[in-house]
């Protein structure tokens, strides 16, 4: 009776004013665009006081974090629910940068958990639209020390020492916690993380907020989370397949896969005991799930699966339709 009653699921956007925003989130979505500062468009969250709501069926209106604690295993999945209980481990975004976003890292999970009774950040990003010249941050250029980094915030100098990345549409990168990293202006992308709200502001351009005030920042806590390694690689290196699945990240956390077609898939999951979630990132699709459930992604719109009612298939409605498909392994 209880599985009967789950099917694939939208949510309302819970859209976040930010001074750093702009209006390409409304564009990307094909949406009037209400606002001209939104820098953030929670997809798909179980964050407290910002918790989903269902848009869609029977069960519109309900709150993500009450069916999760309703249907559990049914919802999740059986290894999904023992390890999180009734938290939902995963927040999904997408962030318009229409002006540079400040320099920040986020703690791991120990030190989220020690210091903020919270979950750490680990994210992925996959880049859908920017500006001539576009760049974000991604870790550091060179291998450095706390004493290194905490001068070079003191100084403003802290640009010099960072991983400069040229991005354009399709690129992705894999942001584990401790890394400091920042997008730049001009940069639309979808954004994959830990259920976690925590982020520890480095620098900041010497920006004001809206009051004339400085945002807060959090060096010494930064400086306690940051991996002060330089890596030889930063960006997620991948070969698109046409009809096919990509697979761009596995971790602990989430495994997140790319997938693009022109014709009819279908999909076995059958041995997956997780929830999935799609990101439709380009064109349209109608789909069918395991319970005989039909329904239609279009691009801009996030679809959760439960654990007991997973994509078995779906038709590209005109052309190209493009999707991220996250679930946890």
């Amino acid at each position: 009776m209880l599985r009967s009653a789950l099917y694939p699921l939208k949510f309302e956007p819970i859209y976040k004013h930010l001074l750093w925003g702009g209006s390409k989130i409304f564009t990307f979505k094909g949406e009037p665009a209400s606002y001209g500062d939104v820098g953030e468009s929670w997809e798909l969250s179980g964050v407290k006081d910002n918790v989903s709501k269902v848009s869609n069926g029977p069960l519109k209106d309900k709150l993500l974090t009450d069916l999760l604690e309703q249907y559990r295993e049914l919802f999740v999945g059986e290894q999904v629910y023992s390890r999180y209980g009734n938290e939902f481990p995963l927040l999904f975004k997408f962030i318009d940068a229409h002006d540079d976003l400040s320099i920040q890292v986020h703690p791991n999970d120990e030190m989220a958990r020690k210091r903020h009774q919270s979950n750490g950040k680990t994210e992925m990003w996959y880049v859908l639209d920017s500006e001539q010249d576009a760049y974000l941050y991604a870790g550091f250029n060179k291998d450095t020390t706390r004493h290194e980094v905490k001068h070079c915030i003191e100084s403003d100098n802290i640009l010099s020492i960072l991983n400069k990345e040229k991005v354009e549409p399709d690129h992705a990168f894999f942001v584990p916690a401790g890394r400091i990293h920042s997008i730049g202006k001009g940069v639309l992308l979808a954004e994959v993380q830990q259920t976690s709200d925590v982020t520890y502001r480095v620098w900041d351009y010497g920006r004001r907020d809206s009051k004339g005030n400085k945002r807060q920042l959090h060096v010494d806590l930064a400086l306690d989370a940051m991996d002060y390694r330089n890596h030889n690689s930063y960006r997620t290196v991948y070969r698109p397949k046409l009809n096919s699945k990509v697979k761009l990240k596995e971790c602990s956390y989430f495994t997140e896969n790319l997938i693009e077609a022109d014709t009819v898939m279908n999909f076995d999951y059958g041995a997956l005991d997780s929830f999935v979630v799609w990101m439709c990132i380009g064109g349209q699709a109608v789909f069918a799930s395991q319970r005989h459930h039909k329904d239609y992604i279009s691009q801009g719109e996030t679809v959760l699966f439960p654990a007991c009612d997973k994509p078995v298939a779906f038709i590209p409605s005109c052309g190209n339709v493009k999707i991220l498909e996250v679930y946890i392994a």
